[in-house]
């Protein structure tokens, strides 16, 4: 690594489990909100594909508010 030290593999499988716990979290706002706007009739749902699952796997919930945000920009 950059900074010289080398990660274990229960480090590296605590990184992996991170992003997983994310991932899903994230999928599961993502399928919650987009029922929420459905039944309200609003047409701004998020997808829930690989992109979703990276974005919220990388940035987390933080991540979900920004696809929701370019969702609500494209509708301007």
């Amino acid at each position: 690594m950059e900074d010289g030290r080398e990660y274990t593999t229960q480090e590296r499988a605590g990184w992996v489990v991170n992003f997983l716990i994310r991932a899903l979290a994230g999928l599961a706002v993502i399928f919650f909100v987009n029922y929420f706007l459905e039944t309200r009739g609003l047409d701004m749902a998020v997808g829930m594909g690989p992109v979703s699952f990276l974005t919220s796997g990388v940035l987390g919930i933080p991540g979900v508010a920004l696809l929701y945000g370019i969702v609500l920009y494209q509708s301007l």
